[in-house]
């Protein structure tokens, strides 16, 4: 596991799967993360995900952790990596609304960066974001991500389309 000043990144345990699933069905959680046609999973659906996440070598999956209460409340973790190019793709997600824009998503990223750029020796961190999601991209910038390219309308989400944003994080930016 993986400290923080107020989360721990840990495995995901099979107790998770029915907290995941309901974060993850929670229509607000799935706006911000899938460009798709926002179907719901079953708990089998969940559970396959959690029996699989071992399987990738490529994609590596953390469970984050209030460190005062030890209360499961989201995850994150790195979707891709390039080995060739050293660049790793990562994404999060805070399910619990009681803990979101209080500093523990912005804890739980630079605690995913920090093991991204010191235990596997990656020189760039990247991550998208849709523009109507503020609340991350101003986390995002917190830990030192700057806003690489624009995807103009890439997201049609609520009847309107929305821009997406690449952002990066160099290891010489995070060592600074």
């Amino acid at each position: 596991m993986y400290i923080g000043e107020k989360v721990k990144l840990r495995e995901y345990k099979k107790e998770d799967v029915k907290k995941a699933q309901e974060y993850i069905n929670d229509s607000e959680v799935k706006s911000f993360l899938s460009p798709g046609i926002p179907f719901l999973f079953t708990y089998e659906e969940e559970l396959k995900w959690f029996e699989n996440i071992t399987a990738n070598k490529d994609t590596y999956s953390f469970a984050i952790e209030t460190l005062a209460e030890g209360k499961y409340i989201g995850g994150c973790g790195i979707n891709k990596v390039d080995w060739k190019n050293s660049v790793a793709t990562v994404g999060i997600f805070i399910g619990d609304k009681d803990y979101w824009s209080r500093g523990y998503g912005t804890d739980a990223m630079k605690v995913l960066v920090s093991f991204i750029f010191n235990e596997m020796n990656i020189n760039k961190v990247k991550l998208n974001v849709y523009s109507f999601n503020p609340r991350a991209i101003k986390s995002y910038e917190k830990c030192g991500f700057v806003k690489e390219g624009v995807l103009r309308q890439e997201i049609f989400r609520k009847g309107q389309y929305h821009d997406e944003f690449v952002m990066g994080l160099l290891r010489e930016e995070f060592n600074k």
